[in-house]
């Protein structure tokens, strides 16, 4: 079982100390709810963003969308061999089911994600995503992995079809990959670091390559 896990992805609601600003405010209203009740987004909220601290990474919720868009629907994952996490700036953890549906609307996407901040299980009978306060160590400590990997530029330069070949004569790997547009980790990461091109990646790129070249190797 292959678990990938987007690590301090940029994903959270409103922080409280901008809440008054009128991006915020502006566009919550045009929304039907209240400023603490949306997710942070740079495409909307920019000038928000100016005040906050790094500020120029923040509200990228989209990173998160991509990359389970493609995750939820590759072939390992409808093989019952992917399991796929979200830990957030916040020290949140989402937890996924691989049945799970993600709405391929950006914006339907980012409703779910309010819905589960604010109730913590969507849906509430079936808690296809859960949310849990919860640190990435700890995270990995529950998952017991065999090894960790961290997607990392400066990491071992490592072909991706080997170290799909890699990942797949491992029972139980873990995969951390940013889940932020740029720089990196805000804290120190545990695990083998592997780049797999000699120039930085997005997010859902890496995930891509790493799924596909898994699955290659699979039996």
């Amino acid at each position: 079982m292959l678990h990938l896990v987007i690590a301090e992805a940029e994903l959270e609601l409103a922080p409280r100390s901008i809440l008054d600003h009128p991006a915020i405010v502006n566009h919550a209203k045009r929304r039907g709810k209240r400023p603490e009740e949306i997710i942070l987004d740079a495409t909307y909220h920019h000038s928000a963003l100016k005040k906050l601290e790094d500020g120029d990474r923040r509200g990228r919720p989209d990173i998160v969308h991509i990359c389970l868009l493609n995750a939820l629907e590759s072939i390992a994952n409808k093989e019952g061999l992917l399991r796929v996490y979200v830990h957030t700036r916040n020290d949140e953890v989402i937890y996924i089911k691989p049945e799970t549906r993600i709405p391929r609307n950006y914006n339907r996407f980012v409703g779910l994600m309010e819905s589960l901040f604010q109730n913590r299980a969507v849906p509430k009978n079936l808690e296809l995503l859960r949310m849990e306060e919860k640190s990435l160590r700890e995270l990995i400590d529950e998952i017991s992995p065999d090894e960790v990997f961290v997607m990392h530029e400066e990491g071992e330069p490592t072909k991706p079809a080997d170290f799909g070949r890699t990942l797949a004569s491992i029972e139980n790997p873990v995969v951390i990959v940013g889940g932020f547009p740029h720089g990196d980790f805000r804290s120190k990461i545990l695990g083998k670091k592997i780049s797999l091109y000699k120039a930085p990646l997005m997010a859902w790129t890496v995930m891509n390559e790493i799924i596909i070249n898994f699955e290659h190797w699979v039996p």
